[in-house]
């Protein structure tokens, strides 16, 4: 099946058109919906900020950990649009799409308000290469978890040094290991609390948000990719396939976690696409 099947039939935006108003820059254009027009997520999003605002309030220091997907991109809208006292930070692995990359700068010149950047030790993953290889990863599940510890969870995890709280775009429906998520957890993983905010959240809500928002996102989300992370770790999804069966795709479904959050441990039927 060609890229542009894929698009028509996994329709990130809504609609067939939102598929070529990506721009060169590789930011997609998401439609607006008139001012009038009422739909359900409205209320999803009046909580929604209201529970950041009560985040913030409460765990000062608090921090949104964003992968620059299409749900982070909703709590950053939120918390920007509000002016919200959270620091946004992005993890950059170095194996990152040049579309992923370019929602940095796209997020700076919408809002005039920048994310933190955090970079794994050079040194670190110098020394796995070397050891293992550049694709190591493809080779065993401990290798591929050895490279996103390197990778994600150290960085993440000086990111994360003495804050309160974090923040995640995590929703239930993304993945058998996410069928339980809690709006509100303790992370033992990292001894924090941690608040997922947009766990009861649909696909569709997501999108009617980014839409009527006119809310950044990352173009490969028009291209297949409901789900983002490193490029060679990533792939389009089939129609018929869970929104996260492009990630690791060589694995089964019950290890794709990074580590970012191995907490997961619950399973339950996850959204597939017809």
């Amino acid at each position: 099946m060609s890229e542009q099947g894929l698009t028509t039939q996994w329709s990130a935006s809504g609609s067939k058109s939102a598929s070529t108003s990506s721009t060169d820059t590789g930011i997609g254009a998401a439609e607006t919906r008139p001012s009038g027009d009422t739909t359900p997520w409205q209320s999803r999003w009046e909580t929604l900020v209201h529970s950041l605002r009560d985040i913030a309030a409460r765990y000062p220091g608090v921090g949104l950990a964003s992968s620059l997907a299409a749900e982070d991109m909703v709590l950053t809208h939120a918390i920007f649009s509000e002016n919200l006292d959270i620091e946004v930070f992005t993890l950059d692995t170095g194996r990152l799409n040049p579309e992923t990359l370019a929602v940095v700068d796209a997020v700076q010149a919408r809002y005039q308000r920048g994310l933190t950047v955090v970079y794994p030790d050079a040194e670190a993953v110098a020394g796995y290469v070397k050891e293992h290889g550049a694709h190591a990863f493809y080779e065993s599940v401990p290798l591929r978890k050895a490279c996103c510890e390197i990778r994600k969870v150290i960085p993440l995890r000086g990111a994360l040094a003495g804050r309160p709280a974090w923040i995640t775009g995590q929703r239930r429906e993304q993945a058998v290991t996410r069928g339980s998520l809690p709006e509100q957890e303790f992370d033992s993983v990292f001894g924090l609390e941690k608040f997922n905010p947009l766990a009861a959240w649909t696909f569709d809500d997501i999108w009617a948000a980014i839409r009527a928002l006119n809310i950044p996102y990352n173009a490969l989300h028009d291209r297949g990719y409901p789900s983002i992370g490193c490029e060679p770790c990533t792939r389009a999804i089939r129609p018929g396939e869970d929104l996260r069966a492009g990630r690791w795709w060589w694995e089964s479904s019950d290890s794709k976690e990074c580590g970012l959050h191995a907490g997961n441990l619950s399973a339950i039927p996850v959204k597939v696409l017809s």
